[in-house]
């Protein structure tokens, strides 16, 4: 059943009163035509619940904006949405092309601060969330009674010499829903080992993210980064209105799981009964990284589950942790984000204490 504007409708019933499923939902190619994101391929989803997000093909298939019946969710940088060819790999210059939005997915082959890993000089981040998509593919249609909406396409992060990675992705939302799911399998199709690291960059702003607003989790431990983390520590799942200087602090968490696995983080703003949930697989993305930013302007707190940390590719070679893809092997990551508001939000919040 598909769920719209408060009522359960089947498939015929819902056919029965729309000319066009476009009338409530959809995908819409476009390309964007002002300043440093000019010629870059959008794709925009509607879902027929108020829930709407900027997928950008151009940009890895990674989601810009998101809103929720003109509520936005995520946060957008000073950069704005920039096309791939501004990208800049030296240190921390990735920022120039860091437009926030509700994903920026990091890696594939490195991810977290600029260092030297055995000789070779890595920027901040990694290079998938600049390539493009190849091979995009648009359906829409129902699958039963739900009428569902899919975008997918690969991004090949190659070098003469080295092994080629390959993210295949795939975006799915559903008709009623304030849900996108994010489903990717990384591949290595070389013919030696690579480093892999990966990290799901989701970044909420205002007014999900204000005074008040809190994070819902169950972490089995917290540990701040650095000195800077370490003086927030005691309120490292609280957030506070912009504060002036206001240096970044940087929480990674050791995440409780259900009984299937699964591990369920979010935020939310209990006085206007709005919150975000992300849900993943822990065995498949076994860290979690918090970045809370309560400075003015870059007033945002990301949400990163990873499987590596955040301090470079050399820090989690040292520690023992950082992961390889042999020739020929495959990585799947799920992950479904979900916006929440009324009772739904609150339920959720009330369900971590």
């Amino acid at each position: 059943m598909v769920r719209l504007y408060g009522q359960s409708f089947g498939r015929e019933e819902v056919l029965r009163r729309v000319g066009d499923m476009r009338q409530i939902c959809g995908i819409d190619l476009v390309e964007l035509s002002e300043g440093k994101e000019r010629g870059t391929r959008a794709a925009v989803f509607r879902t027929g619940s108020g829930f709407e997000f900027t997928a950008l093909p151009d940009r890895s298939l990674d989601i810009a904006e998101a809103s929720w019946s003109g509520t936005p969710i995520s946060w957008t940088s000073p950069t704005g949405r920039t096309a791939p060819s501004f990208y800049d790999s030296e240190g921390l210059e990735w920022l120039r092309s860091f437009y926030g939005g509700l994903l920026v997915t990091c890696g594939l082959t490195y991810a977290g601060a600029p260092c030297e890993d055995e000789g070779e000089e890595l920027g901040l981040h990694g290079r998938v969330s600049n390539i493009p998509a190849r091979r995009l593919c648009v359906k829409e249609g129902w699958e039963g009674d739900e009428y569902s909406m899919r975008l997918s396409g690969e991004m090949v992060e190659a070098k003469v010499f080295d092994p080629p990675l390959v993210l295949t992705r795939e975006l799915v939302a559903r008709a009623g829903e304030s849900k996108v799911w994010i489903n990717d399998t990384v591949e290595n199709r070389g013919y030696s080992t690579s480093p892999h690291m990966i990290v799901y960059h989701m970044n909420m702003g205002f007014p999900v993210v204000d005074d008040g607003s809190e994070l819902v989790h169950r972490s089995k431990s917290v540990k701040p980064r650095d000195d800077e983390a370490e003086k927030g520590i005691d309120d490292y799942a609280s957030f506070s209105g912009p504060q002036k200087g206001y240096e970044e602090q940087v929480f990674y968490h050791d995440m409780e799981t259900d009984a299937g696995g699964l591990a369920r983080v979010g935020i939310v703003n209990r006085d206007l009964e709005i919150g975000v949930k992300i849900t993943y697989r822990k065995d498949q993305l076994p860290r979690f990284v918090e970045w809370k930013m309560m400075g003015e302007g870059t007033y945002v707190v990301g949400l990163e589950p990873s499987n590596c940390w955040v301090e470079g590719r050399d820090k989690d070679r040292e520690r023992g942790i950082l992961e390889f893809l042999e020739p020929g092997e495959r990585r799947s990551y799920e992950l479904e984000f979900a916006f929440l508001h009324g009772e739904e939000a609150l339920k959720f919040a009330d369900g971590f204490k």
